[in-house]
């Protein structure tokens, strides 16, 4: 299964436009983060909770 840990998954995770490029941030945390960093205190969105139950599922009835 693939890893869908990382702050980018997270729903705590916001992105912004800036003049100087990209910002990523916790908005839970308010630090500044990256898009591939990983702590414990990680929520999946939605979106993706459906995506690793999916892939629960299609492991289940694999083997």
């Amino acid at each position: 299964m693939r890893d869908f840990h990382c702050c980018a998954t997270c729903r705590h995770f916001k992105a912004e436009k800036r003049a100087e490029g990209m910002h990523y941030f916790c908005s839970r945390l308010g630090f500044e983060t990256k898009t591939t960093y990983k702590f414990n205190c990680w929520n999946p969105k939605e979106n993706i909770k459906k995506i690793i139950d999916n892939n629960r599922k299609d492991i289940d009835t694999q083997g």
